[in-house]
């Protein structure tokens, strides 16, 4: 497996090096989508920062387990189906077929499974029937609650004590609750609610135990990962730790927590009850999925990120530069011209994964792509030899690929013109070579008329959208 991984674990609030259950396997479970609307680019920074965890894991050589849920039941969905007049998994079964496409177009690699809160349903019954026997759970008129108070580290993920937390808005009151901290394991449906059956009621899971059930179910039991966002920490995570560690005898449920941080929209928290989403549909149609890739990596995935067009352009800009560093070399050079490559690739090399393995850094090692790329154009701009310049680039095409960036590939601001913009830098090239200047500079301005720009050199010219 090489050097140690290290990683920040929510639960012991410190950086810990990696251990997993199982020798050269990593059982990673995330939180994913609750389709009830389409996603939006919060649920997209999610599933990027998880991907590149992913991703730079298998470089390591693990094998990755890698379970992303659906919790494809929920009042919410419910309330949505009824308004449309449709049944609630014909709701679901569309939105979940278009994140799967959206994730896809984000390059976010399909994980081992996908389970559905429906469809684990048989699990999510043993597990709360074991919990009643255990002794830390009730039925109360067709309902189930767990008894907190008969989890002695409740809080222990989130820091709070039991006897500090004050009922409110997150915690349900219920008169047939024996402690107002009790959370639902099983509801009693409402008329005109889908059901499913079990010992205590027609009825549906309540949301905590559904992960629960499917971490159990599809990575025996204890994980090594357990991810999500920070909003989920309590009481979601805190629920599901209990839940799950009462359930199997064994602690921990998850070796390490790990949350990334909430994105803002201009510095207000995302919510779809406000309307100030943009959907990850809107995104893809813009052509920048890559450059919003691009800029989830530049901060820390622990750190909040505040989203705004012009940091998007921004990020559209640094891709673009990326990718003309990586652009095939059109010229020669010269064989005796000494850029310095092999230690501009030994650096940049370390420096990526020194940060990647360091909690995975990846704005230190995405400052490492950028400080390669400029050695790229300079090598190119002092004429060194193609096998020098082909060094960098490919190693520039490696790296950015362990983060999920193509560099072969355009986003929509190029767009499909992208290789006959190549076409036409190649024909000026020979022109040049072939000393018509008033054809090259033709076809240089009228490039510029489009919002290109040339760099020439003498191992050939480079251009890039302004």
């Amino acid at each position: 497996m090489g050097e140690r991984l290290n990683l920040y674990n929510t639960l012991s609030r410190q950086v810990e090096p990696l251990e997993t259950i199982e020798p050269g396997v990593v059982r990673m479970y995330v939180c994913g989508v609750t389709p009830y609307d389409n996603a939006h680019i919060g649920h997209a920074m999610s599933a990027i920062v998880f991907d590149m965890i992913r991703r730079y894991l298998e470089y390591l050589g693990y094998e990755v387990r890698h379970v992303v849920n659906f919790t494809d039941i929920d009042d919410k969905i419910i309330v949505r189906a009824q308004r449309e007049g449709v049944a609630a998994s014909e709701l679901t079964e569309r939105l979940i077929a278009d994140w799967h496409e959206e994730r896809a177009a984000l390059g976010v690699l399909r994980a081992t499974v996908y389970p559905q809160a429906t469809l684990e349903i048989p699990a999510i019954v043993t597990m709360i029937e074991g919990l009643i026997e255990k002794g830390h759970a009730y039925a109360a008129d067709g309902d189930v609650y767990f008894r907190v108070r008969t989890f002695k580290d409740y809080g222990k993920l989130s820091g709070r004590k039991v006897d500090d937390m004050v009922s409110g808005a997150r915690i349900e009151i219920d008169e047939r609750k024996e402690d107002p901290l009790d959370f639902a394991l099983w509801k009693a449906a409402k008329p005109g609610e889908p059901t499913w059956p079990s010992p205590w009621s027609d009825g549906r899971p309540g949301w905590h135990i559904e992960c629960s059930a499917m971490c159990s179910h599809h990575l025996d039991g204890q994980v090594d990962i357990h991810g999500g966002g920070t909003d989920l920490i309590f009481p979601h995570h805190e629920n599901e730790i209990a839940q799950s560690e009462a359930f199997l005898g064994v602690q921990p449920f998850a070796r390490y927590w790990l949350h990334n941080g909430m994105l803002q929209l201009g510095g207000d928290k995302m919510s779809k009850s406000i309307g100030n989403v943009i959907r990850v549909k809107d995104l893809i149609e813009t052509g920048r999925t890559q450059a919003f890739r691009l800029m989830v990596l530049q901060s820390h995935y622990r750190a909040p990120l505040t989203f705004t067009e012009e940091s998007l352009d921004a990020a559209m800009r640094g891709l673009e530069r990326l990718i003309t560093a990586a652009r095939p070399v059109s010229a020669r050079g010269s064989d005796t011209a000494d850029a310095g490559m092999d230690a501009a690739v030994k650096t940049a090399t370390e420096t990526f994964h020194a940060a990647m393995r360091d909690d995975f850094n990846s704005p230190a090692a995405v400052a490492s792509l950028f400080d390669l790329a400029r050695n790229v154009n300079r090598a190119r701009d002092l004429g060194a030899g193609a096998d020098d310049i082909e060094l960098g680039r490919a190693m520039l095409i490696s790296l950015a690929g362990l983060l999920g960036l193509d560099l072969t590939a355009t986003e929509k601001s190029a767009g499909d013109a992208a290789p006959f913009i190549d076409l036409l830098v190649e024909v000026r090239d020979r022109l040049r070579a072939e000393k018509q200047w008033a054809l090259s500079d033709l076809i240089r301005d009228r490039l510029a008329e489009k919002g290109i720009s040339i760099a020439d050199a003498a191992s050939g010219s480079t251009w890039q959208k302004n």
